[in-house]
């Protein structure tokens, strides 16, 4: 399975009460953010947007009332035990970084439980360089469209999708980077994979041991979207159609 995520820059415009210390990044687990070291962020929000590189430390909580954005080019990390929810939206930025969530599945640090991170609208993001979602409860639709390192095969960057909840629909569309995967979600809407490449990892664009309750839908996607048994991976449950390259996944 596919963890690591690389990059990202990030300072925070915020309207509400701030709860940080300045103590050092406690995660042990893979790189989320370069560049400037991050910087801790917990507390309440009104609507909150992140720049710079920052961090949810583990056993601390960052609530935003209103919408979360994570500004171009910036990075939040939260792949942490720490807890996030969003009251209505989040957004990504060209460019920008969002890890979100921990689950026992992921087997490295700072993984050492499963988290509960929640956004109660919609994750839109355009051309992020990344997002890392794990275990989250999203009550709207996650849709992402373009952005990635590119095809250059330098860094070494992925866009994992894995044991999420999400009550709308599912799209990821035009994303290049080394490996990109939708696994062990449940979808209360239908997904769409479309034109995601990969010139690094033969292994990329895997979309398995999912469960869609409407369609499920792949094209133009380079390697053709695949179950790796490799990986564990199973055929998908869906209860509309399989269509293009997910027609026999």
């Amino acid at each position: 399975m596919k963890l690591r995520i690389l990059l990202g820059l990030c300072s925070v415009l915020a309207v509400g009460v701030v709860a940080t210390t300045a103590t050092a990044d406690p995660t042990a687990g893979p790189p989320i953010c370069s560049g400037a070291a991050e910087t801790p962020i917990a507390g309440t929000f009104g609507n909150l947007v992140i720049t710079g590189n920052r961090y949810v430390p583990s056993g601390r909580t960052l609530n935003t009332l209103g919408t979360l954005t994570v500004a171009p080019g910036a990075c939040l990390d939260a792949f942490t035990m720490g807890t996030v929810h969003v009251g209505s939206s989040l957004v990504v930025g060209d460019g920008a970084i969002l890890a979100l969530g921990c689950t026992l599945a992921s087997p490295v640090p700072p993984c050492t439980g499963t988290t509960n991170d929640t956004v109660g609208g919609n994750i839109y993001a355009d051309h992020p360089y990344t997002m890392y979602l794990d275990g989250d409860t999203v009550h709207g639709s996650v849709i992402s469209i373009g952005g990635g390192p590119g095809l250059t095969g330098a860094p070494y960057v992925n866009f994992p999708i894995k044991d999420n909840k999400i009550d709308g629909n599912l799209i990821v569309q035009g994303w290049h980077g080394a490996w990109v995967g939708v696994i062990r979600n449940t979808v209360r809407g239908y997904v769409l994979f479309a034109g995601n490449e990969s010139v690094a990892d033969s292994d990329s664009n895997e979309i398995q041991t999912n469960v869609i309750a409407r369609d499920l839908i792949c094209v133009g996607n380079s390697p053709a979207a695949q179950v790796n048994p490799d990986d564990g991976g199973a055929p998908n449950i869906v209860g509309g159609l399989k269509l293009g390259q997910c027609s026999g996944l």
